[in-house]
This record gives structure tokens, C-alpha cells and sequence, in this order.
């Protein structure tokens, strides 16, 4: 980042959006997402098994189109679009039109039938998806001060903070609503109305199917007292430094995001509906079929990471259909 920005002191929004997706981001850096932190997609290869038969079954809700879409948003360097690619079965994979949406530049060597763009396209006919987006949306940080009013935190390119103005507004109205701040000094949340803007706009562009919301996050009953934001850098979690040396992050009000018709469920509940459970393979196998017991051994303990409770199992899956019933059928 430029020296002459280092001093200024910045909303927590605007100094991550230039530390995330500037010209000299961490997102556009060559080693991509997959160089700092894990996710489901990088986890297993079933979890693009998973989403290719979500798609799947989008396509039989819509009656099988001449062309079906599949977006895949904040694609990192296109791994989830490549495996969904690769599962579907032939002749749906040909009528499937595939976009990976993403600020930094297309990888060499990817799929010539993936459109590479900044941003998602309208007119989508299929299942928008986006894992792990929304937690990179930057938003504003407000903390409680000593008056018990809740102030925006500002930031320097160091990472040092300290309050500014008193929230007000819209933002203020968003807080009241979704995220109230007891008159407690120290007190922390994050302002997650640019995420409810980003994930409506993106439901915009599917005129029929479904568009999924995938992230770490939480509900209006358990909002974390003082936030989530933090950093994440080769493997590590790190301080939320907007520098640019790593991801900054924060979970998501998938509650608030949420539009009419939307329902909301833990990933380990998406993906046990889709065929990922994790069970063990019978021991009988082990005997009459060594190699195949010890493939379905690994798959099954892929399986159990996807869906632990306390891990990838507890990420919500936010859906949202769009003139097709819910593909993952009604709510137990």
C-alpha cells in the first residue's frame, strides 16, 4: 500500500476494499485464496459432487432448458466450477453453461468453457453459488464507547484503530434491527447492510433456479458480542491488517441477508440432502475388497469434515429460489 496512505485513518469497509481487491489486493495476488486458508471446496472433491448434483436437481425443477447456468461467485482460482464440471453427468455438462466470477485475472489452463468475469451475469437460468463470498464483502466495524454510544471504528494501513463518528443512518437503522449493541463499553459488530445489497443483487440476476449463499456466519439469537473480524494469512489467523498482506474476514448475518421465500440451513443438513454423510464403510468390505474399503474409508472421513459440528458442518447455506420449488425439498 501506498506510504502516503498509511496515516490516514479509514472506515473498516473502505481500507479492506482497498486491501482486499485494490490494484495491489490480496485477492489478486498469483497464489490465490487456496495459498492462505481451507475451504469446503479445497476440503474434498465431494463437495463439488455435492453441488453438481444441486444443479442437477435445479435442472429437473426447471424441466431440463436447452442451456442451464451454473455462476460460481468469488471462484478463487476456478476449483469449485472445474469439479462441478467434471461430476455432472455428460449430457447435462453439455447443455451447462459455466462462469466463474472473480476480481482477479483468469488462471492459465482453465476450462475453455468457463467465462472468466468481474461480475456475475443477469438473465441466469440455473444455480448461482457462492461459497465464501459474503465473509469478503468488507463492511463497517462499530464498537460501544465509554457513553455507551456505538461509534465506527476507523483504521490505519498498520492496523491501528480508534473511534470515529457515532454510526447514524442507514447503517444505524441496520444495527437497530439486526444487530442492537447493548450500552456496554467494548462492545463490538460488524454492519452487515453492503452484504444484504450484495447478496439481493446477485439473487437479481437468476431470473429462474436458484442462487445459494455458503459462509460462516450467524443468527440474530447468537450474535457474537465483540465480532469476528480477523485476518488470515498462509494458513494462520493473523490481525485484520489492511495492508494487503492478508484475507480479512468476517462472519455473516445470514439472517439479515436473507430476502422473502429464502430458507436457511447448516451445511451438514445441505449436504447429508445431496448424499454426503459420512458413514463408514461396512467392515465386510475390508475382506472381500481391500482397495475399495480404503477409497471409501478416506471418502467417508472427507465426508465427516464437510459436516462436523464445530467446523465446515456449521456454515449456513442460505437458498433462494426463483421460481423453482426448493431443491432440497421442504424443511424437516
Amino acid at each position: 500500500m501506498a506510504a502516503e496512505v498509511r496515516g490516514e485513518w479509514r472506515g473498516r469497509r473502505a481500507a479492506a476494499e482497498t486491501a482486499l481487491y485494490g490494484p495491489d489486493g490480496f485477492y489478486r495476488r498469483p497464489e490465490g485464496p487456496a495459498g492462505h486458508f481451507r475451504t469446503s471446496v479445497h476440503a474434498s472433491p465431494l463437495f463439488a459432487g455435492a453441488v453438481a448434483r444441486l444443479l442437477c436437481r435445479v435442472d429437473d425443477a426447471l424441466g431440463g432448458p436447452d442451456v442451464l447456468d451454473f455462476v460460481d461467485m468469488a471462484a478463487g482460482r476456478g476449483e469449485l466450477v472445474t469439479g462441478v464440471l467434471a461430476a455432472l453427468p455428460a449430457g447435462v455438462a453439455r447443455r451447462t453453461r459455466a462462469y466463474a466470477v472473480e476480481v482477479a485475472g483468469r488462471p492459465p489452463h482453465l476450462d475453455d468453457r468457463i467465462e472468466w468475469r468481474a461480475e456475475p451475469p443477469r438473465g441466469v437460468t440455473g444455480l448461482l453459488f457462492a461459497n465464501e463470498w459474503l465473509d469478503n464483502v468488507p463492511v463497517e466495524v462499530a464498537e460501544v464507547d465509554d457513553a455507551g454510544a456505538a461509534r465506527l471504528v476507523l483504521v490505519r494501513a498498520d492496523g491501528v484503530e480508534r473511534l470515529g463518528e457515532p454510526v447514524a443512518g442507514a447503517d444505524a437503522q441496520w444495527l437497530a434491527r439486526w444487530w442492537p449493541l447493548p450500552a456496554e463499553e467494548g462492545l463490538r459488530a460488524e454492519i452487515g447492510r453492503p452484504r444484504d445489497l450484495a447478496w439481493a443483487d446477485a439473487v437479481t440476476r437468476v431470473d429462474r433456479g436458484l442462487a445459494v449463499a455458503v459462509d460462516y456466519g450467524h443468527t440474530a439469537d447468537a450474535r457474537p458480542p465483540f465480532g469476528t473480524l480477523t485476518g488470515f494469512r498462509e494458513g494462520r489467523e493473523t490481525a485484520p491488517v489492511p495492508d494487503g498482506s492478508c484475507d480479512i474476514t468476517a462472519h455473516v448475518a445470514l439472517d439479515a441477508c436473507a430476502l422473502p421465500g429464502a430458507r436457511l440451513l447448516p451445511q451438514r443438513e445441505a449436504l447429508r440432502a445431496l448424499g454426503i454423510n459420512g458413514a463408514r464403510p461396512p467392515l465386510t468390505l475390508a475382506s472381500s475388497d481391500p482397495a475399495a474399503y480404503v477409497r471409501a474409508l478416506a471418502s467417508a472421513g472427507e465426508a465427516a469434515e464437510l459436516t462436523a459440528p464445530g467446523g465446515l458442518g456449521d456454515f449456513g447455506w442460505l437458498l433462494q429460489p426463483a421460481g423453482v420449488p426448493d431443491p432440497l425439498g421442504p424443511p424437516d
